[in-house]
């Protein structure tokens, strides 16, 4: 029985009884994070064959991350892209800049040339769930998102053409539409488990 107790503890420890441990401290715990502990985290196990929770991949951290090669003739467009990210990520942005020089694209280091936006626990969860229930239903034709977009070692990247799909950004207060990439870190040691851990967060993988 004092094994058993034991083990419980390490795992509200570890994070995989994260509602219970929101609870305590007063938190409300995302909706996707609560469904993750309580049913995906099973799942998951006995479809890869895990029998310690300690194993089970999960979501690390989601970078979104938005390219703007034109901010290099015009700088007011990354002040505009970083409200729009903030809005959709829920928190504020990092400006990314140029490591070196490149004559051709008239391009200097340390030149501004994007955004982005690292989300981690709660808001992290929150941010994927809003992508997958209400975000990628609205992008045209959609038809599920491809399976081969993995580096090898479970972690995804998901390229969007357009910044609004998303709800919370204003249709009339977009000047010109942009594409944004959001990378998907996991802890899985494999592609396989990457994309078993995505499929049962809810990710629509073509089939």
């Amino acid at each position: 029985m004092a094994k058993e107790e034991k083990k419980k503890q390490k795992g509200k420890v570890e994070g995989f009884a994260v509602a219970e441990v929101a609870k305590a401290r007063g938190e409300k715990s995302a909706r996707l994070r609560e469904r993750y502990a309580k049913e995906i985290v099973p799942a998951l196990m006995k479809e890869l064959g895990f029998k310690n929770v300690m194993e089970v991949p999960r979501l690390h951290k989601i970078v979104v991350n938005m390219g703007l090669g034109e901010a290099i003739n015009n700088n007011k467009i990354i002040e505009g892209a970083q409200n729009q990210l903030a809005a959709i990520t829920g928190q504020r942005t990092v400006v990314t800049r140029a490591r070196k020089s490149i004559a051709n694209f008239k391009l200097r280091e340390g030149q501004a040339i994007g955004c982005m936006a690292t989300l981690r626990r709660d808001r992290m969860y929150e941010f994927f769930d809003r992508l997958v229930s209400v975000a990628l239903p609205r992008v045209r034709d959609f038809k599920g998102v491809s399976q081969k977009a993995f580096d090898g070692r479970g972690n995804y990247t998901l390229g969007l053409r357009e910044q609004i799909i998303f709800p919370e950004i204003n249709y009339d207060q977009v000047e010109k539409i942009k594409g944004l990439n959001i990378t998907f870190v996991t802890t899985a040691r494999s592609d396989e488990e990457g994309r078993a851990l995505l499929r049962h967060l809810g990710m629509p993988f073509r089939s």
